[in-house]
């Protein structure tokens, strides 16, 4: 079975603060600890020069086991916990997903 790469971008609100974004982060790394299934976790801001991020300033990618693993992720409760809690920052994201 092939892994999944989970990607999302986001742009945060505007006046969102710093504090708030170091929480969103954590947070996030606390459920790819939590739900089963993950393997990595990385994030980070944009730092491209290239001038293409289409307003989003912020992205993190977590490595799936395998696609069954990323659908299981989705529905968790967990999951749902923090997406309830922390989309209230965010104003834009996008999600892409791909096997390797």
């Amino acid at each position: 079975m092939s892994k999944v790469k989970h990607i999302v971008l986001l742009k945060f609100k505007d006046g969102t603060a710093e504090e708030q974004i170091t929480k969103f982060f954590e947070d996030v790394l606390e459920l790819s600890e939590t739900v089963p299934g993950i393997d990595d976790y990385v994030s980070g801001g944009n730092c491209s020069t290239e001038g293409k991020h289409q307003g989003m300033t912020h992205g993190f990618i977590m490595t799936f086991s395998n696609a069954a693993a990323r659908d299981a992720y989705l529905v968790h409760p967990e999951h749902e916990r923090f997406k309830a809690m922390a989309m209230t920052a965010v104003e834009n994201f996008l999600v892409f997903d791909f096997e390797v």
